[in-house]
């Protein structure tokens, strides 16, 4: 594949690699919707509701869960995107073999020590989680798990407070809503 010439062609090409291999994978939300949805949505809230322009962090939002999701490699990510696109992806990157509640403690813990760029794909992430579980829920979570999964986020924004206040005021008035569980 030619490497792009305009920034944009590389934000595009990030798009069409995740599309590729999230192709056959579908979000745990009652419809199943495509999880390619997911990547796109952190992208949207960073660039339109965040002010985020920096190619890294849009184009690291795209690919966030395609080494912990797929098969894909962080040499593979390399290749393709460059060394600093691949380093923000890794820094969001939970090891899979870890039991998942060390997963959960590991990026509460890790949060505050990575780059800005991991940072704001981090908090995306949660508040794109946050709307998605108020939106549509895993059909099997109950209230409680809810209420769990929104006091585990707070926990790991806190970490990566002081990147994007406008993201942070988003994520705090999601936050606010765990009482509707």
């Amino acid at each position: 594949m030619p490497t792009p010439t305009h920034p944009l062609g590389t934000f595009e090409k990030a798009v069409a690699f995740a599309a590729d291999k999230h192709r056959n994978q579908r979000r745990k939300d009652v419809d199943a919707s495509p999880y390619i949805n997911h990547p796109i949505t952190l992208a949207n809230v960073l660039a339109n509701e965040g002010g985020v322009d920096d190619l890294t962090t849009l184009c690291a939002a795209i690919l966030h869960d395609t080494i912990e999701d797929t098969e894909t490699t962080s040499e593979e990510l390399e290749a393709a995107f460059g060394a600093k696109i691949a380093s923000v992806v890794m820094e969001v990157t939970d090891d899979k073999s870890l039991e998942k509640h060390v997963r959960k403690q590991r990026q509460i813990e890790h949060a505050p020590h990575i780059s800005t760029e991991a940072k704001l794909v981090k908090l995306a992430d949660k508040i794109s989680n946050l709307r998605d579980i108020l939106a549509s829920p895993p059909a099997d979570w109950s209230g409680e798990r809810k209420r769990e999964y929104f006091e585990w986020a707070g926990k790991v924004v806190d970490g990566v407070r002081g990147v994007n206040s406008k993201l942070e005021a988003k994520f705090d008035e999601l936050l606010q809503r765990a009482s509707e569980f």
